[in-house]
């Protein structure tokens, strides 16, 4: 497995048919399985390691994020990674002032409330990562609904030659979507986030029982999530417009709670 560490030595790797799978690293269960996939689909695949600042507010967990590179680097290796890139942020952003992208409007609220500016920054270094990789496939967990959304936009946007892949979430043991930040939860509070998984769970077997009106099913939800700190629980469609009904194969449950000092993300695609 070949490490790189710049943009230059990244674009002297001569492959074709590439795999790629974007991280900000603390690997766990969830990016292996979209290794695997790409190294199911793919003759080489590239993984990228970058806690991208661009992306994290002030108050945000930019500089305590979990940075386990040499675990990662195992892992990866493992996998059967043919290389990894762990660019320093100056490599990546050389200028004082970095060109930035602008989401489209009709895809914001949510998460973009919540966090002004994170998806500016996911975007350009989206965009940055594809243009040094020149991946023909890029792979995207649908835990982070918005965001894979987004991105699937700018490729249709800006006719970027790749495709991206959505992978189904993967979960823990007890039905915790994996995340980088379950770490943050103590015993008690993972205990708590577990209402989340439970209440997607509730609405899911409600509309597999005939119940497609919105408010009913997220009411359900919102019962059983009520001790946490609720940010959001919404039913929208693939574009993120709120639906009053289910749209089969065209709708979504998003919903962002926090735990302690966690937030945590989960959705459920109908």
């Amino acid at each position: 497995m070949q490490i790189c560490k710049t943009p230059v030595d990244l674009q002297a790797l001569k492959a074709q048919n590439i795999g790629f799978v974007p991280t900000m690293g603390a690997l766990h269960a969830g990016h292996l399985s979209l290794i695997e996939r790409a190294r199911a689909e793919n003759d080489f695949v590239i993984v990228s390691i970058f806690v991208n600042p661009t992306q994290f507010g002030a108050n945000e967990d930019f500089s305590t994020y979990p940075h386990p590179l040499e675990k990662d680097l195992e892992l990866c290796a493992k996998a059967g990674v043919g290389a990894v890139f762990t660019p320093q942020a100056d490599s990546l952003y050389p200028f004082k002032e970095a060109i930035s992208l602008n989401p489209p409007k009709d895809l914001l609220g949510f998460e973009a409330d919540l966090r002004p500016g994170h998806f500016n920054g996911v975007l350009q270094v989206v965009l940055k990562l594809f243009n040094l990789v020149r991946p023909t496939k890029a792979y995207f967990g649908q835990k982070d609904a918005q965001q894979l959304l987004i991105i699937q936009r700018m490729v249709q946007d800006l006719f970027l030659p790749v495709e991206i892949v959505p992978c189904p979430i993967l979960r823990d043991f007890d039905g915790l979507a994996l995340s980088s930040r379950n770490v943050y939860l103590s015993p008690e509070q993972r205990q708590l986030a577990l209402k989340v998984p439970k209440a997607l769970n509730t609405i899911h077997e409600a509309y597999r029982a005939g119940i497609t009106q919105g408010t009913n099913l997220l009411a359900l939800g919102q019962e059983i999530l009520s001790p946490l700190e609720v940010q959001y629980l919404s039913l929208v469609n693939r574009q993120l417009i709120p639906l009053e009904h289910i749209e089969p194969n065209n709708s979504l449950i998003l919903v962002a709670v926090r735990v302690g000092t966690t937030r945590l993300l989960d959705n459920l695609w109908l």
